[in-house]
């Protein structure tokens, strides 16, 4: 079945930097778009970040400028860079395919931004 397993969050002071990591399985990575969201306490889930499967990118606006997304195939994973983190951009953050696809979620990895 498709499986999704976010790693690399963690506690960081405004204007600091993170590297997440979303391994992939039960799909064929390479031909489907991948999607970062996350969802803030008492708030909604989002998407920040698509790379399609031929490497089209595109970006929520809150974070355009300071997060970057890529993919490796060859690992089956998906990336999200995310440099001046600031304290709006705490929450929990989930790789999944674009919505359409109704495919279950994994357990996300936690961001916090705090001095």
């Amino acid at each position: 079945q498709v499986q999704f397993v976010e790693s690399g969050g963690g506690v960081v002071q405004p204007g600091g930097s993170l590297r997440l990591s979303c391994a992939a399985s039960g799909f064929t990575f390479s031909s489907a778009a991948m999607n970062w969201y996350r969802q803030a306490p008492g708030k909604k889930r989002e998407s920040v970040a698509r790379i399609s499967s031929g490497g089209t990118i595109g970006y929520a606006d809150s974070v355009k400028g300071r997060f970057t997304i890529s993919r490796d195939n060859a690992k089956n994973t998906v990336y999200l860079q995310m440099n001046s983190l600031k304290p709006e951009d705490t929450a929990v953050y989930y790789c999944n395919g674009d919505s359409w696809r109704d495919w279950d979620w994994g357990q996300g990895t936690q961001v916090t931004v705090s001095s």
